[in-house]
């Protein structure tokens, strides 16, 4: 393998981990605080029709970024009011925002845009390399991002620390492992939750945005693409830290890098292998974590005072 072959895979690889790890850090504050959030595929694709169709509209990928996290508050709100204030089923909930987006969305573009979407591309969000490290071999990769791609790496020790060295970050971790203690602590379990699921939605909708305006400068019907369940495993696959799910992001990423190169070398294999490769991966690595990874005690049960 030359080192002009491994530094296109890396950058690849970064770029297509950037999305997972925004929307798993997002899943990570949700399953942390005791709710299974199966919306993230939604938040994503609501995401990258926002900050596509606002980036167009403006001119401004800012301005598209910024209503992005606005619709990813918005959905997260919408969740929180259904699986925290009516206690109502999560995965039922989240699957039916996941129809909701995808539904909206299609019928926004097409509102929008027409049937065709003719012309429909931005500028995108700007590199900005780190003059020196962008030079570095292989690992120049890390240093030759935007700013949504600096802000996905540098969010993942934030988490962490908010996690596992702050008062917010503990108290959070109590309302999933034991909302009933928590409550008698002084703890809200409800607002709790509720901030939980709306910092996940804008960091998944964050994720989807990276989609269309730094990585195709386009938006597409469904272009999410199964990511959001994806960054379900990837928070399994990193035992549900932030460490864990750097690295678990990076791996997938580098699955789905693989696949456009392997693809580009013309091998007698065919493409239908590398377009599924992801996906089975996926599955592969949750059958051998699953049951591995302590989940919070209370994921997945709805509290009621």
């Amino acid at each position: 393998m030359t080192m002009s072959l491994l530094n296109a895979i890396t950058a690849s690889m970064i770029t297509m981990a950037v999305p997972l790890l925004l929307a798993a850090l997002g899943e990570l504050l949700a399953e942390r605080a005791g709710v299974l959030n199966i919306g993230l595929e939604g938040m994503m694709l609501a995401g990258a029709f926002a900050a596509l169709t606002v980036a167009l509209l403006s001119g401004s990928t800012a301005l598209g970024v910024g209503a992005a996290l606005l619709v990813g508050a918005g959905l997260g709100g919408l969740l929180a009011w259904f699986v925290v204030r009516g206690s109502a089923n999560q995965v039922v909930a989240g699957t039916a925002l996941n129809l909701l987006a995808a539904g909206l969305t299609g019928v926004g573009y097409r509102a929008v845009f027409g049937v065709t979407g003719a012309a429909l591309t931005v500028a995108g969000a700007p590199t900005l390399p780190i003059p020196g490290l962008a030079a570095l071999p292989v690992l120049g990769a890390f240093f030759k991002q935007n700013l949504l791609g600096y802000a996905a790496f540098g969010l993942a020790p934030a988490v962490g620390f908010l996690l596992w060295h702050t008062l917010p970050g503990l108290q959070l971790r109590m309302v999933g492992e034991n909302p009933a203690a928590a409550e008698t602590q002084g703890v809200s379990v409800q607002r709790v939750r509720v901030a939980a699921l709306i910092g996940c939605g804008m960091l998944a909708a964050s994720g989807g945005a990276y989609l269309s305006v730094a990585y195709s400068n386009t938006f597409v019907e469904g272009m999410s693409a199964g990511r959001g369940f994806i960054a379900l495993a990837i928070v399994i696959v990193g035992r549900r830290t932030a460490s864990g799910t750097v690295c678990a992001a990076l791996f997938f990423g580098l699955a789905t890098a693989l696949q456009f190169h392997f693809q580009a070398l013309g091998l007698d294999v065919p493409f239908q292998f590398f377009l599924v490769l992801p996906y089975v991966l996926t599955l592969l690595v949750l059958a051998g974590f699953v049951g591995r990874s302590v989940a919070p005690a209370a994921l997945g049960q709805p509290y009621e005072r």
